[in-house]
């Protein structure tokens, strides 16, 4: 029996590729669904945060489309996927041969989307609701989709990615150019021109840099 957040999930979303990820089929949201219109207030009236988890961001797509490009990177690692929204860089990187993969994010309702989406694509992601910000599990890749948009989220990760990569871990950072991004302490490893919806950026293609964090 499905659950209510699997219904309501299903009842809001469409199965779409992302544009610049085909391989991959999400539960995401459209101009034709009313969860599209919701204001931030209607959503925190029924108990839902801002459905980031319904969107394939363009940090994320770049992101995934690299891993997807690069599997090398990534085979047979144990891999974390910080912020995983709709859990699209975790399906990829799964899809990508990397060892034990495991998406985490803040919020319930993603953790639903992430494993219906995972169900859909063929794809073992294992699930973490808690804040593992200053954590480390021994993960040798972390990655990061489009996390650098809040400031005071961005002096929180700065220090854990660094401290993940002085102990040896990879840290790979999808980023359209939001405003906290910290490029002194990052590497370029390629450069994509991802579709995005309008009503979500500022255009309707996003400059997407796929980083390593130094």
């Amino acid at each position: 029996m499905k659950t209510e957040a699997q219904v309501f999930i299903g009842n809001n979303t469409t199965l779409m590729t992302p544009p610049h990820v085909p391989e991959i089929s999400l539960h995401l949201a459209t101009e034709a669904h009313d969860l599209w219109l919701k204001t931030q207030e209607e959503l925190e009236a029924i108990g839902l945060p801002p459905p980031y988890w319904a969107f394939a961001w363009a940090g994320g797509q770049g992101l995934a489309r690299y891993l997807l490009d690069h599997r090398d990177v990534i085979r047979g690692k144990s891999v974390l996927d910080f912020a995983s929204g709709s859990g699209l860089v975790a399906i990829a990187a799964n899809k990508a041969g990397a060892g034990a993969v495991t998406a985490s994010d803040i919020d319930p309702w993603s953790s639903m989307a992430i494993a219906m989406n995972a169900e859909h694509n063929e794809t073992a992601i294992a699930m973490r609701c808690d804040d593992i910000i200053g954590t480390d599990d021994g993960w040798e890749v972390v990655l990061a989709g489009d996390v650098f948009y809040d400031q005071a989220l961005a002096g929180l990760l700065i220090p854990w990615f660094d401290a993940l990569t002085r102990r040896g871990a990879s840290v790979l950072i999808g980023d359209p150019g939001r405003s906290y991004c910290p490029l002194d302490r990052l590497e370029e490893l390629a450069i994509y021109q991802v579709p995005v919806t309008r009503a979500l950026e500022d255009s309707d293609i996003k400059k997407t840099t796929v980083w390593q964090f130094l």
